[in-house]
């Protein structure tokens, strides 16, 4: 079954169209003129059925929006009379897949329409074929050395080809969309859609609508029907990232879904099928948030038949080297490099930011290098805290902690003095580190340097 977006100023042929492609098999989607066929590109068709001459907007201009919408735009089949056939031919040219003469048979027409859905659905395997090359072999695009994510990787293969729910368990910043992406595009639905939906940035009154889609008119500002993003997974792989965020109240409604397979949009007259793998993330500790009563635990049980946990970066220290050259790649292109003792103290570092960090990291350093090689010496001066690596906490000499610098002298302070004597006692408490103290006094490491040099401060 296919969704297809069908638009002509002619009401009589519209509901003989939506007629024909229904008994099909089809969703059938209407449009009284090019300005409206246009906004109901929104709810996601895979296929366009648009005249050519029509009032406000033609079906040469509809033709070129949707091709410029998206890279997978869908396909466009245009209605056209006789005579208007040359401008057929000439939307053929702008990427039209086709165009039928009025009038057409049914036949004509569902032929036309399986046609243009099989080239579609062959363009986007080829692509995705394409995607999986680049990514690498067997791996669904994680990059990795360590023994620690080769067993995450074995379990991955292994729960692929099951449709069984999936829970990604890890800190932030540890990769859990990659590794759903890398389940998904290791199963049997690797060339159906991939929807990820990050639950905690989604309004609390929202959320609803935003997974399970709403009809027309169901609330204020509903003006056109959405389908939401579990129908928009249909046939491939929805995530649910941070879904320990999930509202209580929309918590027994997601488990109806899986337990039925059928979502009932809001404000709609029936529930509709749906057929989707679930894969959910969280770096919380959702038995904690049962045992609160914050999470529901029947959920947790539907969510939790394959547990897998993601190892933190500083638990795979061979990794870093790998994905610092990556990054580096990414950010800079061919042609930048990193010394040896760089990738060395970026391997010692506790990562508590996980890959994320590293990741900011990198494009910090190659934005602000000032030749083609990342040093150790750039990582300390612009990322004196890189990897979540706080200063050594200093052993107070003085009562109190800190830097306590007495009464103020009663003849008059030079703030230059006291600025000096702030640097030497930060530089004694982090026993001469530079690093450490810049960090100390929430300055950059050059600024601490110039000052140094400034006032004399060996």
């Amino acid at each position: 079954m296919a969704r297809i977006l069908v638009i002509d100023d002619d009401k009589s042929l519209r509901e003989v169209v939506r007629f024909m492609l229904a008994e099909a098999g089809h969703e059938v989607l209407l449009a009284g003129d090019g300005t409206e066929g246009l906004a109901r590109l929104d709810e996601a068709p895979d296929l366009v059925l648009s005249d050519i001459r029509m009032p406000k907007l033609d079906g040469m201009e509809v033709l070129r929006r949707v091709r410029e919408a998206a890279a997978t735009a869908p396909p466009v089949i245009m209605l056209t009379a006789h005579g208007t056939v040359e401008q057929a031919v000439a939307a053929m040219k702008l990427g039209a897949f086709t165009y039928l003469l009025k009038p057409f048979a049914r036949d004509e027409l569902v032929l036309s329409v399986e046609q243009a859905l099989h080239a579609s659905r062959l363009e986007h395997d080829n692509e995705r074929l394409r995607g999986l090359l680049r990514r690498g072999p067997g791996d669904g695009g994680l990059l990795y050395r360590s023994a620690a994510m080769e067993r995450l990787v074995q379990a991955l293969r292994q729960a692929a080809p099951s449709d069984a729910s999936v829970l990604l368990v890890g800190e932030s910043g540890t990769g859990k969309e990659l590794a759903a992406r890398a389940l998904h595009d290791l199963s049997a639905r690797w060339d159906k859609p991939f929807v990820a939906v990050n639950c905690g940035a989604i309004p609390g009154e929202l959320v609803e609508s935003e997974l399970f889609g709403h009809a027309r008119g169901a609330f204020t500002g509903a003006d056109r029907a959405s389908p939401g993003r579990i129908r928009a997974a249909d046939g491939g792989t929805l995530f649910l990232d941070e879904v320990a965020e999930l509202p209580l109240a929309v918590q027994p409604k997601l488990l109806r879904v899986l337990e039925t397979r059928q979502v009932d949009p809001v404000g709609a007259a029936a529930p509709v099928v749906v057929d989707f793998r679930l894969v959910c993330a969280t770096h919380r500790d959702l038995e904690q948030e049962v045992a609160a009563g914050r999470f529901r635990e029947d959920l947790w049980y539907r969510l939790n038949v394959v547990p897998l946990a993601l190892p933190p970066l500083r638990e795979r220290p061979e990794d870093v080297a790998l994905l610092w050259e990556h990054f580096t790649l990414l950010h800079a292109g061919p042609g930048v490099a990193s010394e040896p003792a760089l990738v060395a103290a970026l391997a010692a570092l506790p990562w508590r930011g996980n890959v994320r960090e590293l990741k900011n990291v990198n494009q910090r350093l190659v934005l602000m290098r000032r030749g083609d090689t990342l040093t150790a010496a750039a990582l300390h001066e612009l990322a004196p805290n890189a990897g979540g690596l706080a200063p050594a906490a200093a052993t107070p000499t003085e009562p109190g902690g800190g830097l306590p610098l007495g009464p103020l002298p009663a003849d008059g302070l030079s703030l230059i003095e006291l600025e000096k004597e702030v640097i030497r006692r930060a530089l004694a408490l982090c026993g001469g580190n530079q690093s450490r103290t810049a960090a100390y006094l929430g300055i950059p490491r050059h600024v601490l340097l110039y000052r140094l040099s400034k006032f004399d401060i060996g």
